[in-house]
């Protein structure tokens, strides 16, 4: 899994799997696009609007919880 983010366009974009050839994209509201496969995976989510809606800030930190067993990381984020 990757998240990209660019500034520029204020756009983010998890990346769940590599893009196939057959990705169809999903418009869900004005912010919120999701690419799926024909079997119904999903490829990535697309947010637009990025800075308000992960709000982004000058430091900012990622933090990964396992569920399982509570435990969780937190990684610093410069953009």
């Amino acid at each position: 899994m990757k998240i990209s983010y660019d500034s520029s366009y204020n756009i983010a974009y998890i990346h769940l799997r590599e893009k196939g050839a057959e990705i169809e994209t999903v418009r869900i509201t004005d912010e919120l696009n999701i690419d799926l496969s024909p079997d119904g995976k999903v490829y990535g989510i697309e947010l637009l609007n990025a800075n308000e809606q992960l709000e982004i800030m000058e430091q900012i930190k990622f933090t990964f919880i396992n569920e399982k067993n509570n435990t969780q990381i937190e990684l610093p984020i410069s953009v």
